[in-house]
């Protein structure tokens, strides 16, 4: 790690730790509020093949999105769903192997990432995106999501009416949020005051408990057949959250364990991304 993170890094937990003495309400707002705000944005130079794709501009609430197509006369179609602090445009290696296999693949940067405006989001904004872009695309049957965007279309699944002819292809989903929450406390060092606090806020604003945020409990609901990546060394999102799942044995459920990819190399993996597109 550079000095100049570091400092950021101490700058940052000393600013919480004085607010935190002051309030722990505030300090638990402004938490929030970093936890959903991205600090990277991935505006790379697009991979040749995005450059071929039908280019898509339009707005969703607030934001205006940009996304990509291609094989548009397609009626089987795939949407790929990035994770937090990612782009579509990282998924550029599926893209051709998906038209061959005769797909219409749509690729969306969400709100507050890539080329898409915006500068925070949520699990349940990006559910509102994927039932937006299913209605304005749709019906789309199959699903490629990594990190964030494999929560999201876990719950957003769980709301429809569907079967074993779709597809969900997850690529280390952020499958509990209350780990997430536990990790980015852990790197603010703040106390369980603020937590608690923290918690109650995303109830309030979510109707739900932390704990309802999960692609575990979720499962249930999911008849798609699924193919779940995971890495046993992604300290983003652990394996010991996936067990859950493992363990119950769903029957369109197919798990794919790797070692050593960790969270974000396992979709550049070549194996990895062998696996999922004959699973598609």
């Amino acid at each position: 790690m550079r000095l100049s993170q570091r400092l950021v890094i101490k700058y940052i937990r000393t600013k919480f730790s004085i607010l935190s003495s002051i309030s722990k309400k505030k300090a638990a707002e402004k938490a929030f509020e970093l936890f959903c705000t991205p600090q990277h944005r991935n505006r790379k130079k697009l991979p040749d093949i995005f450059e071929q794709a039908e280019k898509l501009r339009f707005h969703f609430k607030e934001f205006s999105i940009q996304g990509y197509r291609w094989n548009k006369e397609s009626d089987k179609k795939i949407l790929i769903l990035h994770g937090f602090e990612s782009s579509v445009i990282n998924f550029d290696r599926y893209v051709r192997p998906l038209i061959k296999k005769g797909y219409c693949v749509l690729a969306l940067d969400a709100p507050a990432h890539g080329r898409s405006s915006g500068k925070m989001i949520n699990v349940l904004l990006y559910v509102e995106f994927i039932n937006f872009l299913n209605e304005r695309f749709g019906p789309i049957k199959n699903f490629l999501a990594h990190s964030l965007g494999g929560l999201a279309i876990g719950l957003a699944m769980e709301q429809w009416s569907h079967d074993k002819s779709y597809k969900l292809v997850l690529i280390a989903p952020a499958t509990e949020t209350s780990s997430a929450a536990d990790s980015f406390f852990q790197f603010l060092q703040l106390d369980t005051a603020v937590r608690k606090e923290f918690d109650k806020l995303i109830e309030e604003q979510g109707n739900q408990p932390i704990g309802w945020f999960s692609v575990n409990r979720a499962a249930d609901q999911i008849k798609a057949q699924v193919l779940w990546c995971h890495d046993k060394n992604d300290n983003m999102t652990p394996l010991v959250d996936v067990k859950p799942v493992i363990e119950k044995n769903y029957p369109n459920f197919a798990f794919y364990i790797t070692e050593g990819l960790g969270h974000r190399r396992i979709y550049r993996d070549n194996n990895v991304a062998k696996k999922i597109i004959e699973f598609l």
